[in-house]
């Protein structure tokens, strides 16, 4: 496949931001969808209208589209209101872009759809692909519907990717740029038990991966992006400890996480995630920063 003009929404989030500086230094047209006017190059949209966008004519000829949109999990206590917010945040946006791309005279070949690592659910020390079968609560069957919003998509012959995201590391956002000041003044620490695992990938590689899912034509379906190593939670501690030469020998138990911080954290702060990426190592991509270490010496400035 020969990415000409690729259709874009989430492009202001930390992943989006990234791949359109990529897309962008690789001269790679980009047609970004916002909520609200936001500069060139765009098109405004509001997914939960009968008729999401005005001019769907200006999306004939696109070669692809990478849908990214969400709502932040963890950017304030879930209410049933804001677990509401966070699954519609997902769905409905999936469904109405996957069906503006089959309603087009000519279609992409591919739509790149952002799904999450929680989709198997909490699984302790067992290793997840994605011949892994899901589990259950909140996230995972957020994950199921958002994933399914695609079906009018592959419906179409349009090819659909799945892309089930790990923790994305990036000192510019994300959970790690939470983590830094904490972790700079030496008070970091495990959290809960310490033994929970992470599905990490660094911010770099993220975009590699998509790009590559963009070009690789046998890829459909789901796709961890994760790097081949995780680590638990203890050794994350003492690898970004490491990285910034400070001590990490505090704990914070998991009663104390959930009194602050409520339901979310067993669903994401304290859930055991051992994903590995099956099929990106299967079609051959090559992690720039396949271990944690030197991705937080990459990532961190000196």
């Amino acid at each position: 496949m020969s990415v000409e003009r690729i259709l874009l929404t989430g492009s202001s989030g930390l992943i989006g931001t990234s791949l359109v500086r990529s897309l962008s230094q690789k001269r790679i047209s980009t047609i970004t969808l916002h909520r609200s006017p936001s500069g060139a190059a765009q098109e405004f949209w509001d997914p939960y209208a009968p008729t999401p966008v005005t001019r769907p004519e200006a999306f004939e000829g696109i070669t692809a589209a990478v849908h990214l949109s969400g709502a932040n999990l963890a950017a304030r206590r879930w209410t049933s209101a804001y677990k509401r917010e966070i699954a519609e945040s997902r769905v409905r946006p999936t469904h109405a872009i996957a069906h503006l791309l089959a309603g087009l005279r000519s279609k992409p070949e591919v739509l790149v759809n952002a799904s999450a690592i929680g989709i198997y659910g909490n699984r302790g020390d067992e290793e997840l692909s994605e011949a892994s079968l899901p589990g259950s609560g909140f996230i995972p069957d957020l994950c199921l519907a958002w994933e399914a919003a695609a079906r009018p998509a592959e419906d179409a012959g349009i090819r659909v990717v799945h892309l089930r995201f790990g923790v994305a590391l990036s000192a510019q956002g994300g959970a790690l740029k939470q983590m830094l000041p904490v972790f700079r003044l030496g008070l970091g620490g495990r959290l809960g038990s310490g033994r929970q695992w992470i599905s990490w990938i660094a911010l770099h590689d993220v975009t590699r991966v998509i790009e590559f899912v963009l070009q690789t034509r046998t890829l459909s379906g789901p796709v961890n992006v994760a790097a081949p190593n995780p680590v638990t939670n203890l050794e994350f501690t003492r690898s970004l400890a490491g990285a910034l030469h400070r001590p990490a020998v505090l704990a914070v138990p998991g009663f104390a996480l959930r009194l602050g911080l409520g339901e979310v954290v067993d669903s994401t702060i304290l859930q055991s995630e051992r994903g590995v990426p099956a099929r990106l190592l299967a079609a051959g991509f090559d992690f720039e920063y396949p271990e944690l270490d030197a991705a937080l010496r990459a990532i961190l400035p000196p």
